[in-house]
């Protein structure tokens, strides 16, 4: 289990982080929160590709990610979180890293994510990726905003792939 500052563990997920992770979620608007079960299932079903980040004991940074069915070389990043007074400390990189290093080149080629517009955040942690693999990011519009209802609140989804190595870019 790697220790990064301040004591910070990165380690796969238990089924029972599901609940501490669903409230790390809930307050971290804007991330959509989806049900406490599906935080549980997540960290029970696909605890191979989460990660979560702890911290004395409670959880402080979660990134949840599967490989696609239909394409299993591919890892899709789903949601990445990290609790508000600790962002700015590369926590979310760590958690990419340690989830990558999972992952043999031959199993995994390369990462998929979709991130709002507004998101910089989430768009600097990939551009990050590309640039430490030596390569670029495609993109593509994933969900247009009017996908998500009339109301207006939800951005647009922007699709980012990565390949892991210059070879397969």
């Amino acid at each position: 289990m790697p220790v990064i500052q301040d004591a910070i563990q990165i380690r796969p997920p238990r089924a029972s982080d599901g609940y501490e992770i669903h409230q790390l979620i809930a307050s971290s608007p804007p991330l959509d929160l989806n049900s406490l079960y599906s935080y549980y299932l997540l960290s029970d079903h696909f605890g191979d590709s989460c990660v979560v980040a702890e911290s004395q004991g409670r959880v402080v940074g979660f990134l949840s990610a599967y490989r696609i069915p239909q394409r299993p070389k591919t890892l899709f990043v789903w949601q990445v979180v990290v609790n508000r007074a600790l962002r700015g400390q590369r926590i979310a990189w760590h958690m990419l890293e340690e989830l990558l290093d999972r992952y043999p080149l031959h199993e995994v080629d390369r990462v998929e994510a979709t991130v709002n517009p507004s998101n910089a955040a989430s768009r600097a942690l990939f551009e990050r990726l590309a640039i430490v693999r030596g390569t670029t990011i495609e993109e593509e519009s994933f969900l247009d905003a009017s996908a998500f209802g009339p109301a207006g609140n939800h951005e647009s989804e922007i699709l980012l792939r990565i390949a892991l190595s210059a070879t397969n870019s």
